[in-house]
């Protein structure tokens, strides 16, 4: 499903560095680190009726993963909120919003790979879009990608890094095979996660999703389990095989960018019914927007 340009966002105005650019003026340098290697943390974040939904567990995730990749000079989660809360104001944005963090090791004095070059100190920027939920609640469809999901071993996917090629090279993969998303296996052959969404799976009323060895620990996963708790549906993480996805009553996606998601099908195979008609999902996706609209950090505008 290829997302289109909204009009809303011809204007914007993108934050870096304590600067607000319109969209055509928001570059950075071709020294930057997120230019010259992909070095850069980033979050995926929405805003409801005025408010940042889950805002402390995202800056949590980007603090820990600056942390990990031995980033220096990390911006406060005080100063980053801020240049949130500055981005929304000078867009008037108050729902129906996704905002892309990025913050990278920053500008180098030269070329290269060692960040001792990084003299300049980090770069952040924040940029908002009005942007509804990219998939069609109608449910979508997945293809298994030949390109496996990085283990802890290589580069650990708890690390929210902007390096993504194994990811778009699984996009790559299921936009040929007329997919909406690649599923990605780990380096064992069990089910990690798409290639940018977190999947889980219903068999008998029980809530399945893989462990956290070969995927991203997200954020709306999270919710997700704890919302299961609350309403009390067994839920568990475990290693989950191909074959027990293609024969679960339900699948379905999580993540910021398409919250939840019902998948019809996986390489050919109809899930349940076929029809993403999916109870225990529909059970879950009713009180994450509930979450939506009772949790969130206040606008203070």
């Amino acid at each position: 499903m290829l997302q289109k340009f909204n009009p809303q966002n011809k204007d914007i105005k993108v934050y870096i560095n304590g600067q607000m650019l319109h969209r055509n003026n928001a570059k950075i340098s071709v020294f930057d680190s997120v230019v010259q290697g992909g070095d850069a943390v980033w979050e995926g974040i929405r805003v409801y009726d005025g408010k940042i939904f889950a805002l402390d567990r995202h800056l949590a995730r980007l603090h820990d993963s600056a942390k990990a990749m031995a980033f220096v000079d990390i911006p406060s989660k005080v100063t980053i909120k801020d240049a949130l809360f500055k981005t929304l104001k000078a867009n008037n944005m108050r729902d129906g919003v996704h905002i892309r963090l990025t913050l990278s090791r920053g500008e180098k004095i030269t070329s290269g790979m060692d960040p001792r070059l990084n003299q300049m100190g980090s770069t952040l920027i924040v940029l908002a879009e009005y942007k509804l939920p990219v998939y069609d609640q109608s449910g979508i469809t997945l293809i298994t990608a030949s390109v496996r999901r990085n283990s802890p071993q290589f580069v650990d996917s708890k690390i929210h890094h902007n390096n993504l090629i194994n990811n778009i090279m699984a996009k790559i993969e299921a936009n040929i095979a007329g997919a909406d998303a690649g599923l990605m296996l780990d380096d064992r052959g069990f089910v990690a996660e798409a290639n940018g969404v977190n999947v889980f799976m219903v068999k008998r009323g029980e809530l399945l999703t893989s462990n956290a060895h070969a995927c991203l620990p997200g954020i709306t996963r999270g919710i997700v389990l704890e919302i299961a708790k609350e309403l009390s549906i067994p839920a568990r993480e475990r290693n989950i095989s191909l074959a027990e996805f293609y024969a679960a009553d339900e699948v379905f996606t999580t993540g910021t960018m398409g919250e939840l998601t019902p998948v019809k099908l996986i390489d050919g195979r109809a899930i349940g019914t076929g029809t993403a008609s999916f109870k225990v999902m529909q059970k879950i996706n009713k009180r994450f927007a509930e979450w939506t609209k009772e949790q969130g950090t206040i606008l203070p505008f």
